[in-house]
């Protein structure tokens, strides 16, 4: 995801609301004013041109059917989910975008060349396979442990029935990785001593990225991939990267081999590997590869086929669009020689001069934005500004590979605005704003009232002028959210800007804000932890900050609390402590006497911190003591707030 640093896509994963099934839409038409821009798009562009369907099938050695299914019989996956993507583009979407989610519907087993196999279509990312000397070398084991199973038996079942002799995790992207357990067991790893190769800094990234603020990108999330759309016409269509993110079940297993070194080869199953590592490009953990005797580059996500996100909708820390510039340039030189490039997401590009070529113009889109926008910037133009006045050259605008199907060129310069200047715009008035619901309250009495501000809205829409539109109609539902005429002309205005956005994620944005308007948040069963198989691999000290984060410090004020916390099954003792309203701790006791010592199994406190155990299990438990006064422990677990993540984005 493509990826939360746990991919562009645990957060989704995390929700556990992909594939949900979605009520139906109560879908407004498309306007004369969104029939007039599809139809200027679509003349725009030349639609109809073969090379990238050609690249799409090339290869293709067999297509599934039907769908992946858990051991509850939960459906994880649906082949035929987006069967409805074919011919024409509908008036509901942008012709542009329509064109890639075809493109992206391409599924099933493809040989890229000798030796080297693709799973495109299981999960939101590929699964590439390398034939080795007595098995199967695997590239990123996709998000679930369902779809990765099944990708594998299908390749099985095409090629013949070899083991698993090594996995490679590209990057620290929960699509990437998530789903190994799926082709490997944690005993059968040991047993056979499988090597599992990634990037340095890769454990830390994929098991903490989003532990902080995970329920925040989960419910976002939930837009930005069109969770709880229907798969439909007018609702999801794609995500621009893939079609969907699976859900079932994330796990991992941690790295036996790290690539520290710029440039490390190493041989694996008899297969010749070149590891190039790229961090803080797509992913803060991240690597590419050669495979110099197959005259193949594997491009991780280095490039795409779409202009990718330097900031994700979901929430993330900005990406570096110059490093990410320069580690494109820097694969020029170690990848030139290829004959064939395969991304983990989308299809290939075979060619030596078209593999330049398409290096070439990804990394200049990602330099010209960066270039452009530093000079606007010094220029004295605001994010904003820039956002409005950026435009791509025609040599860069007319390459699909960088059009804004997933990241956008909009929100993208606002990125690289954020990463140089932060949040502020150096405006006195911006220093100390009014919060939303606030600031929407004053402007909507200045307006004349609420009847005033939607008729002003109403005269807007009809005039094709969406944006201000949404813009007035936001401050009337902050300030009314029970002002069913605003919810539902927002919802209309919402629905017209996502049928006309190019970009997948922009109108999965906008349609699930037109559900939420009609509908309200979704209920709060759908919002779920992260996977305990992760959890198990994450540091304690990083699980006590995100533990520390939760505690409510207006609740916490004056409190003085001591705790030990000891992890009968590690051999630790972690001292937790209250001051001045901050929960406090270190891999050690407490200073002075503790209030409450809880010795238990690491799992034990893992399932009772997230809520998957109660007070009363940990206090029947034979893997639990308590020493000191229980009340104590009880207080410190009442003082840590449970986020259910359904908090409304649109209605709040």
């Amino acid at each position: 995801m493509a990826r939360l640093p746990l991919a562009a896509a645990l957060a989704l994963v995390l929700a556990g609301c992909a594939n949900t099934p979605a009520a139906p839409m109560a879908a407004g038409g498309v306007t004369a004013t969104t029939a007039a821009r599809q139809a200027a798009a679509a003349s725009a562009l030349d639609l109809a041109a073969p090379r990238s369907f050609e690249a799409a099938r090339r290869g293709l050695v067999a297509k599934p059917t039907g769908q992946v299914r858990d051991e509850t019989g939960r459906v994880v996956w649906d082949y035929d989910g987006f069967a409805f993507v074919q011919g024409e583009a509908p008036a509901t979407v942008n012709p542009s975008l329509w064109r890639q989610a075809k493109l992206n519907n391409e599924a099933g087993l493809f040989k890229v060349t000798e030796g080297v196999w693709q799973l495109r279509g299981f999960d939101l990312a590929n699964v590439t396979l390398i034939q080795g000397r007595t098995g199967w070398i695997v590239v990123d084991p996709l998000t679930t442990r369902e779809t990765a199973a099944a990708a594998l038996a299908f390749a099985r079942q095409h090629l013949g029935d070899r083991p698993v002799s090594a996995v490679v995790y590209t990057h620290s992207h929960v699509d990437h990785f998530g789903g190994v357990l799926g082709v490997l067991t944690a005993e059968d790893a040991a047993a056979r001593k499988v090597p599992v190769v990634a990037p340095v800094g890769f454990m830390d990234e994929a098991t903490s990225e989003n532990l902080l603020v995970g329920t925040a990108m989960s419910r976002r999330a939930g837009y930005m991939y069109g969770a709880l759309l229907p798969r439909r016409a007018d609702g999801a269509v794609d995500t621009g990267l893939g079609k969907a993110v699976a859900a079932g079940r994330v796990g991992i297993l941690p790295p036996t081999v790290v690539v520290d070194q710029p440039h490390q080869a190493m041989t694996l199953d008899g297969v010749k590997f070149v590891f190039h590592n790229a961090p803080g490009t797509e992913a803060p953990a991240e690597m590419t590869f050669t495979l110099p005797d197959l005259r193949a580059f594997g491009a991780a996500e280095l490039v795409s086929q779409t202009l990718h996100n330097l900031y994700t909708l979901r929430g993330a820390k900005v990406r570096d669009s110059l490093a990410w510039a320069k580690y494109i340039d820097e694969a020029l030189g170690y990848a030139g020689d290829s004959d064939v490039m395969f991304l983990q997401h989308g299809w290939p590009v075979w060619g030596h001069d078209d593999v330049i070529a398409f290096l070439k113009t990804q990394r200049d889109t990602y330099r010209y934005l960066h270039d452009q926008t530093v000079r606007m910037i010094n220029a004295g133009l605001t994010g904003p500004e820039i956002a409005e006045a950026m435009v791509l050259p025609k040599s860069l605008e007319t390459v699909w590979s960088s059009r804004g199907y997933y990241g956008t060129v909009r929100h993208n310069t606002r990125a690289i605005y954020q990463h140089y200047m932060g949040w502020f715009d150096a405006n006195p008035a911006n220093l100390d704003p009014l919060p939303p619901v606030d600031a929407a309250k004053k402007y909507v009495a200045l307006a004349g009232g609420a009847d005033a501000a939607v008729a002003a809205a109403q005269k807007a829409f009809d005039a094709g002028d969406y944006r201000w539109a949404a813009e007035l109609l936001k401050h009337v539902v902050l300030t009314d959210a029970t002002n069913t005429g605003a919810r539902e002309l927002q919802a209309k205005a919402f629905e017209q800007l996502g049928y006309v956005a190019e970009s997948a994620p922009w109108r999965n944005f906008y349609l699930s804000g037109a559900k939420e308007l009609r509908e309200g948040p979704p209920p709060p069963a759908l919002a779920r932890g992260v996977p305990v198989d992760l959890l198990r691999q994450i540091p304690i000290d990083t699980f006590l900050d995100a533990m520390s984060a939760r505690l409510n410090g207006p609740r916490a004020d004056g409190v003085d609390l001591r705790v030990d916390l000891r992890f009968s099954d590690l051999g630790q003792t972690h001292g937790l402590w209250i001051e001045n309203a901050v929960l406090h701790h270190r891999p050690k006791p407490v200073e002075g006497r503790a209030d409450a010592t809880l010795t238990l199994t690491h799992d034990l406190f893992l399932r009772l911190a997230t809520g998957r155990a109660t007070a009363g299990e940990l206090v029947a438990s034979k893997d639990a003591r308590i020493d000191g006064n229980p009340l104590a422990l009880a207080k410190l677990f009442g003082l840590l707030d449970k986020t259910p993540g359904n908090f409304p984005i649109v209605t709040r």
